[in-house]
């Protein structure tokens, strides 16, 4: 039974905190500032966009003091830089705290984190590649509703390394269990509860809300998000992944592909030459 009360106090607590960037993101924007000749809202975005955390840091920003004359969300990162500026952006949105000092007191919760960044930017690669192939002039969205679609699990990982750790040692424990319901023990409420309540709370784009629901599949932009998500899920485990033949096929469907050209499209950007029944 989900616990509101725990449920409301990690919104609350999610929404009042600042939120961390990684250290990399902080270099990258820092260099950028320090050289006029390359300072431009598109190298930031391509800065940005690289990071889950700081994509939602400067999204919730820019919709929080949203100006009366927008009337629309917006939803790219290098439109939401134009809409703010360059110099407001570095003093408004500022790309501190770092996750890795957030995370000196527990350094074993700092690989898994950084596991779930590097699998979101995999899968918003995937999803953007897929909408563009496809032809979706919302390409751009379909890539930051992927990059986005677990933000709430990693800043769980940045906010409660302990909990966490529960949660994973638990599974490693007995494989059998679902993620939910173990999510669910420890918690008081799933990540995915959290997710739809922030993404409401910070009041994010609508696109977002609907591509990030996996309960609107019917959507073949969800298609796209959700499969995105599971393929770089998936393949994290390895490429002999037992789930991976699934998703080549269900990718073949979605861009009206051959399973075993679907897959090669995969593995070949992946520097892999494997055979669909053959472990790599």
């Amino acid at each position: 039974m989900q616990d509101n009360r725990a449920l409301n106090e990690w919104v609350v607590k999610l929404s009042k905190s600042e939120l961390p960037v990684l250290k990399h993101t902080a270099r990258d924007l820092a260099a950028l500032r320090a050289d006029e000749d390359k300072l431009s809202a598109h190298a930031i975005a391509h800065a940005i966009e690289r990071d889950p955390v700081m994509t939602a840091k400067l999204l919730r920003y820019l919709q929080s003091h949203k100006r009366r004359a927008q009337t629309t969300d917006i939803v790219k990162v290098e439109q939401a830089l134009l809409m703010l500026g360059i110099e407001p952006f570095f003093n408004h949105v500022a790309p501190q705290p770092l996750i890795e000092d957030l995370l000196k007191t527990h350094a074993v919760a700092l690989p898994p984190l950084l596991r779930m960044v590097h699998r979101a930017h995999r899968a918003s690669e995937y999803a953007y590649d897929w909408a563009v192939y496809l032809h979706d002039l919302h390409f751009e969205e379909v890539r930051v509703a992927a990059l986005l679609h677990d933000i709430a699990e990693i800043l769980m990982w940045c906010f409660a390394p302990d909990s966490m750790l529960k949660i994973r040692d638990i599974q490693l424990q007995d494989k059998a269990l679902r993620s939910r319901d173990v999510q669910q023990q420890v918690l008081g409420f799933t990540l995915a509860e959290l997710q739809k309540a922030l993404v409401t709370q910070w009041a994010l784009p609508e696109l977002l809300h609907t591509l990030m629901d996996e309960h609107s599949a019917n959507h073949v932009r969800v298609r796209i998000v959700t499969l995105a998500i599971n393929l770089a899920r998936h393949s994290a485990n390895g490429w002999d992944d037992a789930a991976l033949p699934d998703d080549y096929k269900e990718l073949g469907e979605l861009l009206h592909l051959p399973t075993d050209q679907a897959m090669t499209m995969i593995t070949a950007d992946a520097g892999l030459i494997c055979d669909l029944n053959k472990p790599h």
